[in-house]
């Protein structure tokens, strides 16, 4: 018998004082069997951080063409792809070529500045990509807060976040990465 998702309900609060975007979100995320809680966090974040009326979750782990999250156009171009985790190169370049803007939310720390190393010249060609790491002490704040239902703030302000959940407070700034590093 195959393992089925695990629902999380989420209250989603959003004040990006950066973009001028307030509102609130009643979400569903699916925890697919082999994600965990950390992963599933920074997809959460990463919607907060774009947070937009369009901008929804995908099929993401269950098909291999999807991002974690897109934001489509009035006639269907895919004007925001959004992925989470350390990706192949190549499955980052298709991406680029079939969105108008990609942004790659990479975390866990040494791992992450490994595959970085590895893959940042290839990258950083990529005009309409933007690499953001998501430091290692919060992504471990974020899986600890994770509950099967939760009310959650994230505030932003000059590229600082905050996210808040019951009495837990995770103060962060992400890393936009570039190949000069």
């Amino acid at each position: 018998m195959a393992l089925s998702a695990t629902i999380f309900k989420v209250q989603l609060q959003v004040s990006d004082l950066d973009r001028q975007y307030y509102a609130d979100h009643q979400l569903t995320l699916a925890r697919h069997p082999s994600e965990t809680d950390e992963r599933m966090m920074v997809r959460l974040l990463a919607f907060a951080l774009h947070a937009d009326e369009r901008l929804g979750f995908t099929k993401g782990l269950c098909v291999d063409d999807e991002p974690d999250l897109w934001q489509k156009g009035l006639s269907g171009e895919i004007d925001l792809w959004i992925d989470v985790g350390l990706p192949d190169e190549r499955r980052v370049r298709k991406a680029s070529g079939r969105a108008r803007q990609v942004v790659l939310y990479i975390y866990g720390g040494r791992t992450a500045d490994l595959w970085w190393q590895r893959n940042s010249s290839a990258l950083g060609r990529l005009s309409n990509l933007d690499v953001i790491e998501i430091s290692e002490e919060t992504s471990r704040g974020m899986a600890e807060i994770a509950k099967r239902s939760m009310q959650v703030q994230c505030t932003i302000q000059d590229g600082e976040a905050w996210l808040s959940c019951g009495d837990q407070t995770l103060h962060f700034t992400p890393r936009h990465r570039t190949n000069q590093e």
